[in-house]
């Protein structure tokens, strides 16, 4: 566990994803380890989470039907559903995710590209559980549901954002060190013989300096370009024309969808606080989404109610 930890420490100060590290492996992080500390953390934000559920003022008309075990229901259900909510997310993203690599030209494969996604989880509920301390606060100081809403949907934005920056970002990066790697690969496959002496240069004294000219013979024998043998990616238009690389857009566009569907999943795993409004049940009724949701608690808010 204090490895596991080490790596994650490791990928939050940048270390992991140095041009040192990215030479020894993939990021120098175990997938496995990785996806226990999501768990955990994932757990302990939902705890902080639930915490409203155990202080929540009840309606009088309700007040004979939620007792002491739907609170603590609920509070163990949010403990759970929270490291579903992100599992369930790369589990129905990481095919698309894929497709978009390959798509750019990317070199990663399928492990690797699950490794890279995994650490980017890693980063994310880090950020999320780091704030935890301060919604468990406002959950036990508060008794306005619409607030405690629209606080937990700040703070998974926020964390996000950060973890999506992340995985972007360390994209970027590798590309950068697997197409260096290919170069120098490259370079040292060209074998000894092929390197032909430097040309004659002919001075020609009568054009008012000495310029140096190539002569017609040093020309010919110069030997030709090196062809690489690498294709364009599917979405690149051939060299020297324009819309040269399209990898930041389509990425880009895989992590509007990435959260788009992060945020549906939120909606069909609720309730994740419980409403003093509702009794517990494990999941709600398929209905509306989770976007009216948030614009209807945030006109709630500021109407004045909750």
């Amino acid at each position: 566990m204090r490895e596991w930890l080490l790596q994650l420490d490791g990928l939050l100060r940048g270390e992991a994803t140095s041009e040192e590290k990215l030479g020894e492996g993939l990021l120098g992080v175990s997938a496995r380890g990785l996806a226990v500390i999501v768990l955990i953390l994932a757990m302990i934000y939902g705890l902080c989470m639930g915490c409203f559920s155990l202080l929540k003022e009840i309606p009088p008309d309700l007040a004979g039907t939620i007792g002491t075990s739907d609170r603590v229901a609920q509070l163990l259900a949010s403990m759970i559903k929270v490291p579903a909510l992100f599992f369930l997310t790369l589990l129905v993203t990481f095919p698309s995710l894929y497709v978009f690599n390959a798509l750019v030209g990317s070199r990663l494969r399928l492990l690797n590209l699950l490794r890279l996604l995994i650490a980017s989880l890693a980063v994310n509920v880090a950020v999320l559980s780091s704030l935890g301390l301060i919604v468990a606060f406002f959950s036990l100081s508060t008794s306005s549901y619409p607030f405690i809403v629209l606080l937990n949907v700040a703070v998974f934005s926020v964390s996000g954002v950060l973890g999506l920056m992340f995985l972007l970002q360390t994209l970027h990066r590798m590309t950068a060190y697997y197409a260096k790697a290919e170069e120098v690969e490259d370079a040292a496959a060209v074998p000894e013989e092929s390197v032909q002496p430097a040309p004659e240069v002919v001075l020609q004294p009568d054009t008012g300096g000495d310029q140096p000219h190539y002569s017609e013979e040093s020309q010919e024998s110069m030997p030709p370009p090196k062809e690489r043998p690498a294709w364009p990616a599917a979405l690149d238009m051939p060299k020297g024309q324009v819309f040269a690389c399209h990898t930041r857009m389509v990425f880009r566009c895989w992590l509007v969808l990435f959260s788009v569907v992060g945020a549906q999943m939120g909606w069909v795993l609720r309730p994740f606080i419980g409403s003093p409004y509702m009794e517990f049940t494990l999941f709600r009724e398929r209905e509306s989404n989770f976007f009216a949701a948030v614009l209807g608690a945030l006109w709630q808010l500021l109407s004045g109610g909750g």
